[in-house]
């Protein structure tokens, strides 16, 4: 089975790009069902058919749906939701309609929405789940989600459940105060034990891969790189940059002249930012592409002879590992650098780093934007650029 993740900056032609994925895969025989994650929801008006909160079938061998996210929440997060809002009732800080809105943790909607993956998986009824993600910046907050509810279930979830089932019978007669019972427990281990079984199949490179649409645009471009050194961070095997929207070269009208400048300069901070990822393009259509004509269109263009289920890369593009002495150390692969004359210049989180006739152009995760990288070593051996970054230090005045 495969599972392809496609997310990028609202706008950028992500839920087109994902339908016509599933389209050209089911085509080829693929058993394939493509879900939309996103709050949002445009799948359905992308394939031009209504569509609804379980898999719909589309055409031969392609199923379809939009998440319902009130049926999801109710099912993973029932008995913590309801407890939450009878003791928010109790306090008298809401009335029902809110207490039921607010009892919902951020990200939790779409956090709900991406657990079908896990049903659609054990199911065995589809060969390739393709998912329409939110845009980047909430499918980042989703996907760090595991992380931080691992931190809490091993910290503070054992403690806490453990202190409450021995004084629940005591304090139950004193005061009048909801108390969340074993099922509220039951439901926070289920949901914990599903974000498992979520994350090792999101980070398992042999089975999921994330591929980033982006238009040829100085700020969906930025936001794609960090996206990306994010999705590095936290494991998550990205396999191909898909370009949107890319003007045609045979365009002479003057009134576009200025637009294939500028594509064209991203087009090669791109190349620069993302390699060695494989880059497709996909031209600007002349009209709106709905349905499944021209999805299947789109899909022949991006994809060509192509398999859409192939992994097109394989490995990290860049790792960070913390030394023993607080700094980090940037790994980046460099497997065809013969020349180990290496210059580095800094602009923020904006790290530029030039070997020969390589380039390349990396933002640096946030927490280490004030970090300076002060040497870089070429690992002949391993064929590795390792460039260390130092937290500079900060003189008192007086």
């Amino acid at each position: 089975m495969r599972i392809i993740l496609y997310t990028g900056k609202g706008g950028v032609g992500k839920t087109s790009i994902a339908a016509a994925t599933a389209v050209k895969a089911a085509a080829r025989g693929t058993r394939t069902v493509v879900l939309s994650t996103d709050l949002a929801h445009s799948l359905g008006d992308s394939l031009g058919i209504s569509l609804g909160p379980e898999p719909q079938k589309v055409s031969s061998n392609l199923w379809a749906q939009e998440t319902d996210i009130y049926y999801n929440l109710k099912t993973h997060w029932g008995a913590v939701q309801a407890w939450l809002s009878a003791l928010l009732l109790w306090q008298g800080s809401a009335d029902p309609l809110i207490a039921d809105e607010i009892t919902v943790l951020p990200g939790m909607d779409e956090l709900a929405n991406l657990l079908w993956i896990n049903r659609h998986r054990e199911s065995g009824q589809y060969d390739l789940v393709i998912v329409d993600a939110a845009p980047t910046g909430e499918t980042l907050r989703l996907l760090s989600f595991p992380h931080t509810m691992r931190w809490w279930m091993e910290h503070v979830f054992p403690i806490h459940r453990r202190l409450m089932g021995a004084a629940r019978p005591l304090l139950r007669p004193l005061i009048d105060v909801p108390l969340p019972e074993d099922r509220v427990y039951a439901t926070l281990e289920t949901l914990f034990a599903n974000l498992e079984r979520l994350h090792t199949m999101l980070t398992d490179p042999r089975l999921t891969t994330v591929r980033l649409v982006v238009n040829p645009e100085k700020m969906v471009v930025a936001e794609a790189q960090r996206a990306h050194t994010y999705f590095q961070l936290f494991g998550y095997p990205t396999d191909l940059v898909i370009v949107n929207r890319v003007l045609p070269v045979d365009i002479t009208d003057p009134f576009f002249a200025k637009w294939k400048d500028s594509q064209e300069t991203h087009l090669n901070r791109i190349h620069e930012a993302f390699h060695p990822l494989q880059i497709k393009n996909v031209p600007l259509f002349e009209d709106e592409v709905v349905g499944i004509g021209p999805l299947s269109r789109m899909g022949d263009v991006l994809f060509g002879a192509d398999d859409p289920t192939s992994i097109f890369f394989q490995g990290q593009t860049h790792t960070f590992h913390q030394l023993r002495d607080g700094t980090y150390a940037l790994a980046i692969p460099m497997p065809f650098l013969t020349s180990q004359d290496v210059r580095l210049s800094q602009t923020g989180e904006d790290l530029f780093v030039r070997a020969g006739q390589y380039r390349r152009h990396l933002i640096l995760p946030r927490a280490l934007a004030s970090y300076h990288a002060t040497r870089a070593k070429f690992d002949e051996e391993r064929k590795t650029l390792r460039i260390t970054l130092e937290k500079p230090s900060y003189q008192g005045i007086g």
